[in-house]
C-alpha cells in the first residue's frame, strides 16, 4: 500500500538545519511545504556536543578588527573549500546568529550588549560563542517551537528509503512509515523541491560519537545521482563510549589518568607512562588535547595527537581504555611547575593546582561533572570508557552557492552538505547549517515556489522504487536475523580500515567485503521481524555510503594524496616520528599540492567515478551600491 502526498517543498530532518529551513520558507511566504522526520527527537543537533556546543560567527564584540571577507578567507583557508560557499557562510553568519538570539537563545553579552566570543580551533579571531554543552539542542528546540507557532505541516516516523530522481532532477521521495509494524506501508511525497537536512552519514563507523538515533542518508543521495565531495575528510577525536560524548576541553585540561584494561575490565594499567621520559611531558600533551581535540596528523610528532595514536594502539590490541578522574596520574609523582608553561599558567590562573583530576574539574567546570552524572556516570567514583571516534564529516554532498546539489530540485543543508574542506574552525558546522538552510529557502522562495514536479516522471520512478523496495522486504525475510551481526562487522571494519589510520591494502579489502554484501544483498542480509525492516533499508543505505567513502580514500591515495587533516595514510617511504610506533604509523605529510582541489565522486549502477577540479575562488566583486540595489530591486541576485 502506498500513500501519496503532494507539496511544493519537502524538508527532511528535524535538526537545527531542517527546522530552520521550514521556518525560513514560511517567513518567505512559501506555505505549501511539509516537514518529515524518521524520529523527531533523534539526530545529532538535539543529542550531541563538542563543536555542536559552539557557534562560529563574525566577531560582534571588542576592538579586534574583523570583516566578512576576512572570515570568508579563514573558512577558505581550510583547504579544498569553494570560495563562494565560504563567503556566503561569512556574510550570513550574523543574520543567522541574530535569528537564534531573537528566537530566545541566551548567548552571553557583556553589560553593553556586545556578544562576546572566544577562540576555537583554526580560528584567528574570537568568533566563537556558546550557551553551554547543549547549544545545538537549544537551537533545535527554539526552531522547533517557531515551526509549531508557524503551523508548519509535519509527519513523523517517515524514513526516506529512496530519493526519486532520474539523475538530473529530483521529483520526490519514497518513505517507509515506521509507525506501522503490522504491514509494509509506504508513503510517497511528490515535491518540486526537497531539502535534505539529514545530517552526516553517522551510521558508517563503529567507533562513533554520533548519537545512536542519528543515521544519515548519504548512500540514498549517491544512488539518486548526487555527487559526493571531499568524502575523505573527517574529524576524529577522543570520546566517551557510554554516553557518546566528546571528552574535549576541561576533560583533558584537568589531567586525568589514562587507564587500559583487558576486555573484562581486569589487568588495569596506566599505559601512557611507558611512552614518555617524564610524567610532566605526558601530561603537557594531555592538557593540549583540550585545545587541540580533533586528531590532527600534523600534531603527531611533538604534539598532542600522539595521545590519540596511543589510545588507538591500545584499543587495536583488544583492550579497553578509560579516563580516571579519581586519582592523579603516575600516583601523583609529578610537579605542576614542571609542566609546559601553557599548561601550568592555565591551571594556575584557574586556581586549579589541586590534588586529583576530579577536584580540578570541579573547580574549573562543575557542569561537566553534572553532565555525566545525569547520564549515569559518576566521575567521582566511576572511570569513563573512551575510544578514538568519528565525530564530523567535513566532506559530504555536492552544493552550489544556494546549497542546491547537482540534481536539480534537491537541496542539502547541515552536515550532509559538503561545504567544509580539510580543516575548519570549531563550531563552524552550526553556522553552516543555519546559513545553508537559509540559502536553500531563499532560492526556493524566489525561484522555486511556483515549480511543479513532473507527474509522469514521478509516477514512473515511484512504481519502480516501490517494486524494488518491496522485493527487498520479501526476499530478505527469514526466520533468522543477521542484521545486528552484519551492522557490527561492517561498522567495526570501517573504523579499523577507513578511520583515522588508513592503508591501501586494508581499505581495498574492506571495499571487496562491502561489494560482496551489496551484490547479493537479499541473500546476505536477513531480518525476521517486521519491526526490523527499517534497519534493512538503513543498512543498505549505509553500505552504499561506506563503499563510496572507502573508494574515495583509495582514489585519494592513487592520486598521490598524503596524510592531512584527521587522516594518517600509511606510506612505506614516510616518517615514523617515534621509535615505539609500529610500521603502520609510518606516514608523509601532505605537501599542499591538493589544497586548491576538490575531489568529486559520482556513483552510477554500483560503480564510482572520480574527478578533481579547482576550487572556486572567494568572489571579489565591485559591489557599488547603486548597481547592487538595481539588481536587488529586479530580483536578479538570486540566480
Amino acid at each position: 500500500m502506498t500513500e501519496i502526498l503532494k507539496v511544493n517543498t519537502c524538508i527532511v530532518g528535524t535538526g537545527a538545519a531542517g527546522y530552520n529551513a521550514a521556518c525560513r520558507l514560511k517567513a518567505f511566504g512559501v506555505d505549501d511545504i511539509l516537514l518529515i522526520s524518521e524520529n523527531r527527537v533523534g539526530g545529532t543537533s538535539r543529542n550531541t556536543g563538542s563543536d555542536k556546543q559552539t557557534y562560529y560567527k563574525l566577531s560582534l564584540s571588542g576592538s579586534e578588527p574583523d570583516s566578512i571577507m576576512e572570515m570568508a578567507r579563514t573558512l577558505f583557508d581550510g583547504k579544498a573549500v569553494d570560495g563562494d560557499i565560504a563567503l556566503c557562510e561569512a556574510a550570513l553568519s550574523t543574520r543567522s546568529f541574530m535569528h537564534l538570539v531573537e528566537s530566545g537563545l541566551p548567548f552571553p553579552t557583556n553589560r553593553y550588549g556586545e556578544y562576546v566570543g572566544y577562540k576555537t580551533d583554526h580560528d584567528p579571531r574570537s568568533r566563537a560563542t556558546s550557551i553551554g554543552p547543549y547549544t545545538s539542542k537549544a537551537m533545535t528546540q527554539a526552531l522547533e517551537k517557531e515551526c509549531m507557532d508557524l503551523n508548519v505541516p509535519f509527519r513523523d516516523h517517515l524514513q526516506v528509503i529512496r530519493i526519486l530522481s532520474d539523475g538530473k532532477r529530483c521529483v520526490g521521495l519514497l518513505c517507509l512509515d515506521n509507525s506501522r509494524t503490522d504491514e509494509i506501508h509506504f508513503v510517497a511525497v511528490e515535491a518540486a523541491n526537497v531539502i535534505l537536512a539529514t545530517g552526516g552519514p553517522a551510521g558508517m563507523y563503529g567507533s562513533s560519537v554520533y548519537p545512536q538515533s542519528q543515521h544519515g542518508s548519504s548512500g540514498l543521495a549517491f544512488e539518486a545521482g548526487v555527487r559526493g565531495r571531499n568524502l575523505t575528510e573527517w574529524q576524529f577525536g577522543l570520546a566517551s563510549v557510554k554516553p557518546r560524548w566528546n571528552v574535549s576541553g576541561t576533560y583533558m585540561q584537568v589531567l586525568p589518568r589514562f587507564v587500559s584494561t583487558d576486555s573484562e575490565g581486569k589487568d588495569e594499567k596506566e599505559f601512557l607512562l611507558q611512552y614518555f621520559d617524564a610524567p610532566e611531558e605526558m601530561l603537557s600533551k594531555v592538557f593540549l588535547k583540550g585545545y587541540q581535540w580533533p586528531f590532527d596528523v600534523r600534531k603527531v610528532e611533538n604534539g598532542s595527537s600522539i595521545i590519540d595514536i596511543l589510545v588507538y594502539m591500545e584499543l587495536s590490541e583488544g583492550r579497553r581504555v578509560f579516563l580516571d578522574f579519581t586519582k592523579d596520574p603516575a600516583n601523583g609523582a609529578f610537579r605542576f611547575d614542571a609542566l609546559d608553561p601553557e599548561a601550568f599558567n592555565y591551571l594556575s590562573r584557574a586556581d586549579a593546582l589541586l590534588k586529583t583530576p576530579i577536584r580540578r574539574l570541579e573547580k574549573m567546570n562543575q557542569p561537566a561533572i553534572e553532565f555525566y552524572r545525569d547520564k549515569g556516570v559518576d566521575l567521582e567514583k566511576d572511570m569513563l570508557e573512551i575510544a578514538l571516534c568519528a565525530q564530523h564529516n567535513n566532506g559530504g554532498l555536492d552544493l552550489d552557492l544556494w546549497w542546491q546539489s547537482n540534481v536539480k530540485g534537491l537541496f542539502v543543508a547541515g552536515e550532509v552538505a559538503g561545504s567544509h574542506g580539510v580543516y575548519r574552525p570549531g563550531g563552524s558546522a552550526l553556522n553552516a547549517g543555519q546559513v545553508g538552510s537559509l540559502r536553500a529557502a531563499t532560492y526556493i522562495a524566489h525561484r522555486g515556489r511556483d515549480s511543479k514536479s513532473d507527474g509522469k516522471t514521478f509516477g514512473e520512478l515511484l512504481d519502480k522504487a516501490v517494486e524494488e523496495m518491496t522485493a527487498i522486504a520479501v526476499e530478505a525475510k527469514d526466520n533468522h536475523s543477521n542484521l545486528e551481526e552484519t551492522e557490527k562487522r561492517t561498522t567495526s571494519l570501517m573504523s579499523s580500515f577507513c578511520g583515522p589510520i588508513r592503508e591501501e591494502k586494508t581499505v581495498r579489502d574492506f571495499v571487496d567485503q562491502i561489494d560482496g554484501i551489496l551484490s547479493g544483498f537479499c541473500r546476505n542480509v536477513k531480518y525476521s521481524d517486521p519491526s526490523e525492516l527499517k534497519r534493512v533499508y538503513k543498512l543498505r543505505d549505509n553500505l552504499i555510503a561506506q563503499k563510496c567513502y572507502a573508494l574515495s580514500m583509495l582514489d585519494y591515495m592513487a592520486q598521490g594524496g598524503k596524510s592531512r587533516g584527521s587522516a594518517l595514510y600509511h606510506d612505506d617511504c614516510g616518517n615514523k616520528p617515534y621509535a615505539f610506533l609500529p610500521e603502520t604509523f609510518r606516514y608523509s605529510l601532505d605537501d599542499g599540492s591538493k589544497d586548491g582541489l576538490i575531489q568529486e565522486m559520482s556513483y552510477t549502477e554500483g560503480k564510482c567515478a572520480f574527478t578533481w577540479r579547482p576550487v572556486r575562488p572567494v568572489p571579489d566583486e565591485d559591489d557599488f551600491f547603486e548597481n547592487v540595489w538595481r539588481e536587488f530591486r529586479k530580483d536578479s541576485n538570486v540566480r
